[in-house]
């Protein structure tokens, strides 16, 4: 029978070039882990700017609207004043259907008859008396707003509470 020997210097080497072996194992993982996280920023800062691009051109379509818009409303507030005076069907025909354009692309008008004054929906034209203070009395001019934001502020007439005058028989009473 014969006997194997064990070389001590090959079980080393082997050692070694499998201790090695580990190592360059480990270093290409920490590589390959580092360029995939290197990829997943390199996508999320990318799918970042797409969005940004979407958000960037849907707000320049928005203000091109804004624009055409504010230069619409003086023609609607034309037709409505038309209308009151010149009872055509054909001009309510086209009054309807202009307010129908606006309606669908978000424009809302804000009515404000009766209500408190605010200045961020309208500009006071007139100061005039009346039972309440700060009541809008009569609206010279509409406010629309445009997907949510004010379009255009309103111009109204807003009361100033009238002082009561002091009877005559208040005054003599108090000499």
């Amino acid at each position: 029978m014969k006997l194997k020997y064990k070389d001590k210097n090959s079980s080393d080497k082997k050692d070694t070039e499998l201790s090695r072996l580990k190592l360059e194992l480990k270093k290409q993982e920490k590589t390959a882990q580092d360029f995939k996280n290197k990829f997943l920023r390199a996508l999320a800062d990318y799918q970042n700017y797409e969005k940004r691009v979407i958000q960037e051109k849907d707000a320049l379509k928005q203000n091109a609207n804004r624009g055409l818009l504010e230069r619409i409303l003086p023609i609607l507030d034309d037709l409505e004043k038309a209308e009151i005076f010149i009872k055509d069907p054909g001009l309510k025909l086209i009054f309807d259907k202009l307010k129908q354009v606006l309606k669908d692309e978000e424009v809302e008008e804000i009515l404000l008859a009766g209500k408190e004054f605010d200045p961020h929906f309208a500009e006071a034209i007139e100061v005039v008396e009346g039972k309440e203070d700060n009541k809008i009395v009569e609206v010279l001019r509409k406010c629309y707003k445009f997907k949510g934001k004010i379009l255009r502020v309103a111009q109204v007439r807003v009361s100033k509470k009238t002082e009561e005058p002091i009877s005559k028989s208040a005054t003599n009473s108090n000499n």
